[in-house]
């Protein structure tokens, strides 16, 4: 499609569109593509529509040019149904309004891109929900879901995305809309009758479904009418149903985008669940256990019965989160069965879970059974809903594949139906994880194969078609909540015989003649094991780093692990902190999945010499704010922020360092010159004129105020230290590590940690140390800041241990000894990096586990009350000891912490000073941070550990932000 095709689109179109390699690149925007299929992203353009106008503007283009249009919402594909040579239509950034609620008669009127969970949010107060889950629900789209008949958790009570679609508004191929609803036979006759593309469409259902020969198919070829999770092809079947009214939705849902554009869905709702829970955790001893004791659960009427194998436990075992969300296991499980119960009561939850337990055990059905109550469940069914993600950490070549984890049969047939399977994988020699929902008898089979080998291309077309055999003998479906796509859509005429898929084939020609929506899913599928990621084997390159990617077999294996999944694409009201700069902007380039897979496709395609050096990634990373919460959220471990630092170096080997990047990766070097002339460097920095040149002069943002600079607080340490003005010490001396900021900018910080540790009877221990090399790291200097982490790691390896521990208060620069330096240092020095790593300490952490080893006691401390609202740093949140600080501010009798349920600050260290970067900065303040302290009054304080953090609340709000250990130092008896 030549570009000037594009332009003429551009002129009419309102929202944003990117096509071609003009503008900004295709490449780049490729992104939009990354589901968890295995296949290579194609589309011509993306288009990003704001209203129905530009919808029509694109079916009207694509009918004339005879292109396809891919619609898109979020976190619901999983078998390539937006991967193709089209149009990707993002329905995310614009069609997302709750348009109507009905809390009598429980319905809701959404837009595409309302985000399941967020909606949940919002019906919270009417004590209605939406009952279809993903297990991406935080981030997962109602137009995605009603696609894909999105079903979840709980579907055997609250229903699949199919049974909840009460109407839809759908533009067809010529531009007009049709409501999809429910109908009698009087309004049925009277559509029939109409003589537009409404009527065309109910007059050839009829004859569809008049004809009896058709009718036979559907009977015999469909699946058996108990499996609730069928998701293959067209739902003809639904309308067969003669005690249900007539509704052209049942077609709508699972279709794809298939059928047309769905602007707006019509939901039912349901009442809010019973408040007390509980599961029954199953311990098992084999799969095939599990599968026996699943039809038992059923027999007492759960909410959910979920399926959890030893694959993703193990990966549990050392995920900086996960290993917490298992606190409930008890020994080695090959398999657990995870069974809810719901009830007003908790006695009749007893009498429930009691009834389970007593059933399994006479039944020799699992070795334990742990029942679980209230809030602790949660931890539970995150870390069940984690799964795909987490299996993506193993570390071989083999990777978990989705091509048979889809099928659904009758839960009574499970254990044949799986032994069969066992059977298959055995036979071709291949490894599988298990998890899903047992209760409706779908469990998700991923197989480990190696999809740029030979025979993993062999593997993945073979057990796909093998597996389709076996669905088809236990009249099952193929397909049961991820889609057909470009992954299944091959075998439909297998599975539903050549008679059964010329009816889908009628559906799809009803609908969409010119196949400009979202050609080549469901029906005419490309060949499944064409246009996949890797045509060729990639298992000889290698990309040299400066960085070790060792653990994760380099730094194309760390892109790799990304499942898709889109963790990072949660709005800022579902909580966390990744992405940042996607919360902001809500464009897909920003989220960290768009920028590991860029990454991914530059380092394997590439010709260069240097393979980093791609104007697209760095446009790509370009608005990472390296908050490493990627490093622990994302659930697959995806460290972007490691690896923008590894890229930057690389692209700056290609072409030179730029002059700001230089001026402040050496911000040490300029702080101590200013601290010699500080009277007059202050003036300059706060002067309206000169702080304003200075700025413009080195690219900064005009609205930004720059920190002024003072006597070093190394000095003032050694001059107490000289004359001995200190306290005696009672207790262990611990090493103080002296960052460049406290030293320079944050000095009053750093005097109330000196004395605070003082005073509760510590030694602080001061030598002459290197800066810690952040700001170096944060501008991808790896050669320097290689330099500066070997020094550190020679001056310390011998001075600290457990008795004598490294503490530290800025947390960016003392978490490098965990975080960067035992992957940058020199490969022999790597194990005394390692060691060091292990008692080093951020303040907030060294004196909470003080206080917990009563060595620092509450009656050290003030009595008076203090109401304290608490942000903590990106890395506290990253690293999960953000605890330790809250701990430490309510340790004083009558002081009382609210956290701030915020993400990133927005500063970033240089990211909010650089005047292309102050608006996002800005605006991701404005998401939680700013408003949440708006409401706080001047009597109570503002705690914020990072010194960026601080700065953005000074330059956002006017209000000064106290460190921990300055409301410590005020509270400590003097």
């Amino acid at each position: 499609m030549e570009t000037d095709r594009f332009k003429a689109l551009s002129a009419l179109f309102h929202g944003e569109i990117y096509y071609g390699d003009t503008g900004k690149s295709i490449a780049v925007r490729r992104a939009y593509s990354t589901d968890a299929s295995a296949y290579q992203e194609l589309p011509l353009a993306v288009a990003i529509p704001k209203d129905e106008q530009d919808l029509k503007r694109l079916i009207e283009f694509a009918q004339q040019y005879q292109v396809t249009l891919l619609p898109r919402t979020a976190g619901t594909s999983l078998a390539g149904q937006v991967v193709g040579d089209g149009i990707v239509v993002d329905f995310s950034k614009h069609f997302n309004r709750i348009l109507e609620l009905d809390v009598e008669n429980r319905w809701v009127r959404v837009q595409p891109g309302v985000v399941r969970d967020e909606l949940n949010r919002y019906l919270l107060p009417f004590g209605l929900m939406y009952g279809p889950e993903t297990s991406t629900a935080n981030r997962a789209m109602i137009g995605g879901m009603v696609g894909n008949n999105s079903s979840g958790l709980h579907s055997i009570k609250w229903g699949d995305a199919r049974s909840q679609l009460v109407a839809a508004n759908v533009l067809l191929d010529d531009g007009s809309t049709i409501v999809m609803e429910s109908v009698d036979q009087k309004v049925f006759s009277d559509r029939i009758s109409l003589q537009n593309r409404e009527g065309e469409i109910y007059r050839s259902i009829s004859e569809l479904l008049a004809d009896e020969e058709n009718v036979r198919i559907i009977r015999e070829k469909y699946p058996k009418r108990n499996i609730t999770r069928r998701n293959t092809g067209y739902a003809l079947d639904k309308l067969l149903v003669s005690e249900e009214p007539f509704n052209l939705c049942n077609l709508l849902a699972g279709s794809e985008g298939t059928l047309g554009f769905m602007t707006e869905a019509k939901l039912n709702l349901i009442p809010l669940p019973p408040k007390e829970i509980a599961l029954v955790c199953v311990h098992c001893t084999s799969l095939t256990e599990s599968f026996h004791a699943n039809i038992i659960a059923l027999r007492h009427d759960p909410l959910s019965i979920e399926l959890v194998d030893q694959y993703v436990l193990d990966c549990t075992k050392d995920h900086p989160i996960q290993k917490h969300n298992r606190f409930f296991v008890e020994g080695d499980p090959v398999a657990l069965l995870i069974v809810e119960f719901r009830s007003d009561s908790k006695d009749i939850l007893l009498d429930m879970t009691g009834a389970l337990v007593d059933e399994l055990s006479k039944s020799g059905l699992g070795y334990a059974y742990p029942v679980i109550f209230g809030a602790k469940t949660k931890a539970i069914w995150d870390l069940r809903k984690a799964g795909m993600g987490l299996i993506r950490n193993m570390p071989t070549k083999e990777k978990p594949v989705n091509c048979i984890e889809d099928s659904a049969v009758d839960p009574a047939d499970l254990p044949d139906y799986m032994a069969d399977l066992l059977e298959l994988l055995e036979k071709h020699q291949v490894r599988a994880c298990f998890y899903g929902h047992a209760a409706v008898g779908l469990i998700h089979v991923i197989p480990f194969i190696d999809l740029k080998a030979e025979r993993g291309k062999f593997l993945f077309r073979e057990l796909s078609e093998q597996a389709a055999l076996l669905v088809k003998k236990y009249e099952g479906s193929l397909s049961g909540e991820h889609g057909d796509g470009r992954l299944r859509g091959e075998f439909i005429p297998q599975v539903y015989g050549e008679a059964g898929y010329r009816l889908q084939k009628d559906v799809k020609k009803l609908f969409d003649p010119n196949g400009i929506f979202n050609a080549g899913k469901i029906v005419d599928t490309p060949p499944m094991d064409a246009s996949l990621r890797y045509e060729k084997p990639t298992d000889t390159l290698t990309v040299s780093t400066y960085f070790d990617f060792e653990k994760t077999g380099g730094i194309l294996k760390l892109a790799e692990k990304c499942s898709g999944s889109g963790d990072c694409r949660k709005s800022e009201r579902m909580g966390g902190a990744m992405c940042p700069s996607f919360m902001a902007t809500k464009d897909e380039l920003h989220s960290t999945r768009s920028r590991a897979n860029i990454l991914r496709y530059y380092l394997t395609n590439s010709t260069k010499s240097n393979r980093f050096d791609h104007k697209e990634i760095k446009e790509a990373m370009d608005l990472c704010l390296s908050c490493k919460a990627c490093k622990t959220e994302c659930p697959s471990q995806v460290d972007v922020a490691k690896m923008k630092a590894e890229f930057l170096q690389q692209y700056y080997d290609a072409h030179g360092t730029p002059f700001r990047t230089w001026m402040i990766a050496n911000f040490t070097t300029t702080q101590r010159l200013a601290s010699y002339i500080s009277p007059i460097y202050n003036f300059l920095v706060t002067n309206k004129f000169t702080s304003k040149w200075i700025k413009k002069s080195l690219g900064f943002a005009t609205g930004r105020s720059l920190p002024k600079v003072g006597q070093p607080l190394w000095k003032w340490i050694s001059a107490r230290q000289r004359n001995g003005t200190g306290m005696q010490p009672v207790k262990k001396a611990v090493y103080f590590f002296c960052d460049e900021f406290t030293n320079y900018n944050d000095m009053r910080v750093g005097k109330a940690a000196y004395c605070l540790l003082e005073k509760l009877g510590y030694e602080v221990r001061l030598v002459n140390h290197p800066e810690s090399g952040r700001s170096l790291l944060s501008k991808g200097l790896l050669k320097a800041a290689k330099k500066i982490a070997d020094r550190q790691v020679n001056l310390f390896k011998e001075l600290i241990s457990e008795a004598t521990p490294l503490i530290g208060i800025e947390p960016s620069a003392i978490l490098s000894f965990r975080d960067e330096y035992p992957d940058l240092v020199n490969k022999d020095m790597k194990k005394d990096a390692i060691a060091l790593s292990k008692n080093v300490w951020v303040i907030d952490e060294f004196i909470a586990n003080e206080m917990r080893d009563g060595n620092i006691r509450r009656s050290d401390f003030t009595n008076a009350y203090k109401t304290i609202h608490l942000h903590t740093h990106c890395f506290q949140k990253a690293f999960k000891i953000e605890d330790a600080t809250r701990m430490i501010l309510e340790f004083p009798e009558n002081y009382k912490v609210h956290v701030i349920p915020s993400g990133c600050c927005g500063m970033a260290g240089s990211f909010g000073y650089e005047k292309e970067h102050f608006d996002v900065s800005i605006t991701i303040a404005n998401l939680v941070l700013v408003p949440a302290l708006r409401k706080v009054s001047a009597e109570e304080i503002v705690a914020a550990p990072g010194t960026s953090c601080r700065h953005q609340i000074g330059d956002t709000l006017g209000r000064q932000a106290l460190h921990p250990v300055e409301i410590l130092w005020e509270a400590v008896l003097k």
